[in-house]
C-alpha cells in the first residue's frame, strides 16, 4: 500500500505555487510613512516578495499539509516525482527575491543573504560576485544534483 501524499501530484503542488503567487503579489505590505515638511501621513504599498516560508504557511493555513518540507527535500526518496517542480518552485521563488532586490523593491542587502550571494571589491575597484550553490548527492551511481546539504562556491 502507498503512503498517503498530502499533495497528490506534482500538478496539484505547482497549482498550489501558482495560487501562493497570486495571492502573495495581489496583497502588498502596506507600510505608514511621512511626507513633506508637514509630515503628511501617507500609505505606501509595497510588494511582498515570494519565501518558501510564505508558501508552506500558505499551504498549512489552507489545511493542506502543515509541514511541506519533506517533498523539498525528497525524503526517503518517497518524493521523487516532485523534485522537478520542487526545484522550479525555488527558483521561481529565488529569481522573485533576486530581481526585486536588484530593482530596489526588496532589500538588497536581505536578498543577497538569503540567496547565499556574496559581493567583494578588489584591491583595482572591481566587483565580483560570487554565488553558493546547495546540492545533495543521490546515494546511488547517478551524478544528478539536487538542492539540499552540500556546498559548492561558483564565482562570476
Amino acid at each position: 500500500m502507498g503512503i498517503h501524499k498530502y499533495i497528490p501530484t506534482p500538478e496539484r503542488m505547482w497549482e498550489l505555487f501558482t495560487e501562493y503567487k497570486k495571492e502573495t503579489k495581489m496583497f502588498p505590505i502596506k507600510v505608514t510613512d511621512w511626507v513633506g515638511g508637514a509630515a503628511v501621513e501617507v500609505e505606501r504599498k509595497k510588494e511582498k516578495p515570494l519565501t518558501m516560508e510564505g508558501f508552506y504557511n500558505f499551504l498549512d493555513a489552507r489545511d493542506v499539509i502543515t509541514d511541506a518540507t519533506d517533498y523539498f527535500e525528497n525524503k526517503d526518496n518517497r518524493y521523487a516525482d516532485f523534485i522537478r517542480i520542487c526545484s522550479r518552485i525555488r527558483r521561481e521563488i529565488r529569481q522573485d527575491q533576486i530581481e526585486g532586490g536588484m530593482a530596489g523593491i526588496y532589500n538588497p542587502s536581505i536578498t543577497q543573504r538569503l540567496n547565499n550571494l556574496v559581493e567583494k571589491v578588489q584591491e583595482d575597484g572591481s566587483k565580483e560576485l560570487t554565488i553558493k550553490v546547495k546540492y545533495e548527492r543521490k546515494n546511488n551511481s547517478s551524478e544528478s544534483a539536487t538542492p539540499g546539504a552540500g556546498e559548492d562556491t561558483k564565482g562570476g
